[in-house]
């Protein structure tokens, strides 16, 4: 699962500019779904802004208010998509990294 190694003998601390290198060994699953995660998320946050700023102009001619409304709407319902990806990106590196006591916090 995850393996810390260090290189260096001594550590001399962060104020002399020691401590060796750290090695970190990750499973190919739980890097795959981070990745596949940080991909789904990175595709939410560009629809979120398209919808919003689509909407925002459309309210410049009356005509188009409805579009701008409805583009608000399902832009603020992927607001509500966000911890949801959140929340299924954590249950399912929970899964992968059964024993591991924390994980590195990227909210994405």
């Amino acid at each position: 699962m995850s393996e810390v190694t260090t290189t260096d003998d001594q550590d001399d601390g962060p104020e002399e500019g020691g401590g060796g290198a750290v090695t970190l060994e990750l499973g190919d699953r739980e890097i795959v779904l981070r990745q596949r995660y940080e991909i789904i998320s990175i595709a939410n946050e560009i629809a979120i802004a398209v919808f919003f700023t689509v909407g925002s102009v459309a309210f410049y001619w009356e005509s188009l208010f409805n579009l701008g409304v409805t583009l608000f709407v399902i832009g603020s319902v992927m607001l509500g998509i966000r911890p949801a990806i959140r929340l299924s990106r954590r249950v399912q590196l929970r899964r992968v990294t059964r024993g591991m006591p924390s994980e590195v916090a990227r909210d994405f």
